[in-house]
């Protein structure tokens, strides 16, 4: 009776420890998934599985049209399709209420979807004085009109804290060849020291990272007149700096990279293409390499993401038949594809530039290549970089614009090599 009564008492105390074990390891699980769902933007940059894009959902031709909830929705649906997890915008100005309606999408597509996961780099415009008014632009003063773009920046930071990770101070706002509107970086520097503040203060999440978005030599990987001491304060204050390359434009003004070696003239014509397209991701990683040069020349340590690089498909100006030939979309399909090979392997965000082509950029000429960086075109079609995942089937049952997504040539890359032409380096600059 006795022998009977210690194998049940065993028998129960195993069957214990086994239930509290799977108790504590399905908490574990548990814990880990509300983990995964609150991610930071520690966690999501350099991430492989949160994919980055640049994203601006504007269908017309003028930003005085903006998309609705709805659109910005079939957006987000077919963006994550695709695999993006972090998104980039670039202003919160009032008459432009682009990104907060983005924020709006998202929550609205979280209520429906717990699942559902959709981080922010958040965008704050910012301009010096008299930038795009017809008056001289006075690059030594900021506007006033900055004040109110932080402070709405902050305002949303803290409503979508479940979704904005980083605020960019700033795009492309102290490259001085952004001559309309660019700024001294001690005007940057001064509203990410402000940011930084209000996170020590709990006036902020304080997890949310603060960088400004800008071309590598804006961050000290070009001349040497960006090598200042605001420069050096700024890359100490920000959580990551977030640089710009763009091979596409460097097809034309600085094309040594671009132009075919002496011993490839005799290779065949797509040797040639597809060994510049080589040489694209080799200018990109030595701007990158130029910029983490001159950090460590600093003595400063910290993440570089890429927050902007992309290849246009249509160009009627200095990328077009007549210029580089640097456009088209198996160019831009190689692109796209060694430089997500090479930032995933090297754990860096790419923020490709863009998700969408956007017709209002230079609406009065529809050819120009600023309106056709997209990865999806206006007609609803994917591109070559993204024919595949159209071939995986990400698209079904989605759409954008009450259309279903279909693939550019119909699928048909004959049709496609027929755009694509060898790059050019000799014609009038």
């Amino acid at each position: 009776m006795k022998t009977k009564i210690i194998k049940a008492i065993v028998q129960a105390l195993i069957t214990a420890f086994v239930c509290f074990l799977w108790f504590a390891c399905n908490s574990k699980e548990k814990v880990k998934q509300h983990q995964k769902v609150e991610m930071t933007a520690a966690d999501i940059l350099g991430n492989p599985n949160y994919l980055a894009i640049s994203y601006g959902g504007y269908r017309e031709n003028s930003r005085d049209i903006q998309p609705t909830i709805e659109e910005l929705k079939d957006d987000m649906k077919l963006l994550y399709a695709m695999g993006v997890r972090i998104i980039r915008t670039y202003n919160v100005q009032p008459q432009l209420p682009h990104a907060s309606n983005v924020l709006k999408a998202i929550t609205a597509i979280k209520k429906e979807d717990p699942n559902f996961q959709m981080y922010v780099m958040l965008g704050a415009w910012i301009d010096c004085l008299h930038a795009w008014t017809g008056l001289e632009p006075n690059h030594d003063i900021e506007s006033p009109n900055n004040e109110g773009e932080i402070k709405r920046a902050i305002a949303l930071a803290n409503q979508y804290s479940d979704i904005v990770k980083i605020i960019a101070v700033g795009n492309e706002a102290m490259v001085k060849w952004a001559t309309s509107y660019y700024v001294q970086p001690n005007v940057i520097l001064k509203w990410v020291n402000h940011l930084q503040e209000l996170k020590k203060k709990g006036e902020l999440p304080k997890d949310l990272w603060i960088t400004s978005s800008d071309d590598f030599s804006s961050w000290g990987g070009g001349d040497a007149s960006y090598h200042t001491e605001d420069l050096v304060n700024l890359i100490k204050s920000v959580d990551y700096v977030s640089m710009h390359t763009y091979a596409y434009h460097n097809s034309h003004y600085n094309p040594e990279f671009w132009k075919i070696p002496d011993n490839q003239q005799n290779i065949s014509d797509i040797e040639k293409i597809d060994n510049a397209m080589l040489r694209a991701k080799e200018f990109a990683m030595q701007q990158y390499d130029s910029v983490k040069n001159y950090m460590k020349s600093i003595g400063v340590y910290k993440p570089i993401h890429i927050g902007e690089t992309g290849w246009a498909t249509t160009s009627s100006g200095h990328y077009g038949v007549n210029g580089s030939r640097a456009s088209d979309e198996y160019k831009q399909g190689l692109y796209y594809k060694h430089l997500r090979e090479w930032t995933r392997k090297a754990g860096i965000s790419c923020f490709y530039f863009e998700a969408f082509d956007e017709q209002w950029k230079d609406a009065q000429n529809p050819n120009g290549s600023e309106n056709h960086f997209g990865l999806i075109n206006l007609k609803n079609e994917a591109k070559y970089p993204i024919w595949s995942l159209f071939d995986k089937g990400v698209f079904k049952g989605l759409t954008r614009n009450g259309k279903s997504i279909t693939k550019s040539f119909n699928g048909d890359k004959n049709e496609l090599m027929k755009t694509v032409l060898v790059p050019n380096t000799e014609y009038n600059r």
